[in-house]
């Protein structure tokens, strides 16, 4: 009996200790975005949190640190988000708070709806913050970013499913957003947000969310059906359509070239 319950108290202490450490990581990004104007800091900081992926054997870092890159991308992105709201206090805090969700609640989570929302949150952060800070870049720079997102978060999803040819698809997918980045590299569209400081919605962040929303959907359905159905997917591609359609109208109405 004392021993089950010490157990529980080492239980309620360790999940005390990693709440109050990603706690801290959170508000430790926003306090050197705020106080130190250092960005670079905050990455070295995000990197530094994944130490664990590298206490094993060096044989195992490759695997491990491409198994962490989801969060690593979605970390990275915050602090360029944090920074790109420079001079709205209110915006820093609430972006904050979101990060805290997503290592609280988003990220421990392993059922299959949460593992493509974690993907489809690295790919639309780090696609927008990637969009955000690449304008001065070299095209070859930004469509290989591209690559790693695409690479990885479809590597993530797949990992989910136990599917033998996950090494191929996620090649082919990274393959898919490079050939995106680089269109959308010539190509870019950007919408200003009032009161987002920076912080503008990436058209290409947008359009490649919908896009791995459309072909989860789709995967998932043949991975249940061994067929791809109509009425699994007709509904994903009727609110893909949906939203392009009032982007472009927005676009216009604004004054802006949609396409």
């Amino acid at each position: 009996m004392d021993l089950l319950k010490a157990h529980k108290r080492r239980s309620k202490l360790s999940e005390a200790a990693y709440v109050t450490l990603n706690v801290g990581l959170a508000v430790a990004l926003l306090v050197i975005v705020l106080v130190g104007q250092l960005p670079w800091l905050a990455v070295v900081v995000v990197l530094m949190s994944k130490w664990r992926a590298l206490a094993v054997r060096p044989r195992f870092w490759f695997a491990n640190l491409v198994a962490n890159m989801v969060d690593i991308i979605v970390g990275v992105s915050m602090v360029v988000l944090l920074y790109g709201a420079n001079g709205s206090l209110w915006l820093q805090i609430a972006l904050t708070v979101l990060y805290i969700i997503w290592l609280l609640l988003i990220k421990p989570r392993s059922k299959r709806s949460f593992v493509a929302a974690q993907a489809g949150i690295a790919v639309f952060l780090g696609v927008t913050a990637l969009s955000m800070i690449s304008y001065s870049w070299d095209s070859l720079l930004f469509v290989a970013g591209m690559w790693v997102i695409g690479y990885v978060t479809i590597r993530h999803v797949l990992g989910s499913y136990e599917e033998p040819l996950t090494m191929m698809y996620s090649l082919v997918g990274g393959a898919l957003f490079a050939e995106m980045g680089w269109i959308g590299f010539h190509w870019m569209m950007a919408y200003p947000l009032p009161g987002f400081g920076t912080i503008q919605l990436s058209q290409l962040a947008l359009f490649m969310v919908l896009f791995c929303f459309d072909a989860e959907r789709a995967y998932a359905s043949y991975h249940r059906h061994g067929v791809v159905r109509r009425q699994d997917i007709l509904a994903p591609f009727v609110l893909t359509a949906g939203i392009l359609a009032m982007v472009y109208v927005l676009a216009v109405i604004n004054g802006n070239n949609a396409l």
